[in-house]
């Protein structure tokens, strides 16, 4: 087994737990909403047989805990966070980047602004619902979401965001056969979800991309989302980025969270992506 690092870095506002493991190119993980670097466990393994593979738990998330009170600007300083990663630990080099999610819009706003700094970007599923035609829709569904933390809390919120984003579909293990460390993951996963709600929902998914320096770098960036995954919402704005930057779709293993449910497969595939700039 490959030995992991884990440490602590202050950035402004917050202060920022990541884990290194592995040699090579950096390969930086962005991890989604409520989520932190522990999503990424059964990936991490075979990638850092190639890669200084750099997970880390966005602010405000687990074990990086905000320093006073959340920004407005969540995902420009999120960006921020990634980049000050990159330069710490591949300071001569720009780093692999694979996000998922609102860690997808991290990494999108991450080479819009820092291009020089990212050899490639998979973006995973980016809820990046302004891109869409019909994004009124869209952008109702999740003022709904909301709505409801703030009435009812985060339970609430919790079961309508899974039901409206196809979350309740995917196939993870049943509890009694999950690992314990996932379950440890699922658990902080829960305790993050008022953060999430209060702070990074709608700043997120009201995030516009800039096109035009998306295009600038199309040759950087792979749209990306789970073959099961593709008829519900969070795997929907990445067609429209497909179609703006010139390439297909890959389809990875799994739902949303193939990463987790088909950790094998997923990891082979996003390797021969990655390799792919390589060669």
């Amino acid at each position: 087994m490959t030995a992991k690092t884990l440490n602590k870095l202050a950035v402004p506002g917050a202060t920022l737990h990541y884990e290194v493991t592995g040699s090579g190119p950096m390969l930086l993980l962005i991890a989604d909403g409520e989520t932190d670097s522990g999503a990424f466990d059964s990936i991490v393994e075979p990638l850092a047989t190639q890669y200084t593979v750099v997970a880390y738990d966005p602010r405000g998330n687990s074990r990086s805990p905000y320093a006073g009170k959340p920004a407005d600007d969540q995902v420009e300083l999120s960006s921020a966070d990634a980049l000050t990663l990159i330069d710490l630990l591949s300071p001569d080099a720009p780093a692999f980047v694979f996000g998922t999610g609102t860690g997808a819009i991290t990494g999108m706003d991450l080479i819009s602004r820092y291009p020089h700094r990212v050899r490639m970007l998979v973006a995973h599923e980016p809820p990046a619902v302004e891109l869409l035609a019909e994004a009124q829709h869209a952008r109702a569904f999740f003022e709904e979401v909301y709505d409801t933390y703030q009435r009812e809390g985060a339970p609430m919120a919790q079961l309508l965001y899974a039901g409206g984003t196809g979350l309740d579909e995917d196939d993870l293990p049943a509890p009694e056969d999950l690992r314990p460390e996932f379950r440890e993951l699922l658990d902080r996963t829960e305790a993050n979800a008022g953060v999430f709600f209060a702070h990074k929902l709608l700043p997120f998914t009201r995030y516009r991309p800039d096109l035009v320096a998306l295009k600038a770098v199309a040759d950087k960036v792979v749209p990306a989302a789970g073959v099961d995954a593709a008829r519900h919402l969070p795997a929907q704005p990445v067609v429209v980025l497909s179609d703006v930057i010139g390439w297909p779709v890959v389809s990875f293993p799994g739902g949303h969270n193939g990463y987790a449910s088909q950790p094998g497969r997923f990891a082979t595939l996003l390797a021969q992506v990655l390799e792919a700039e390589l060669t």
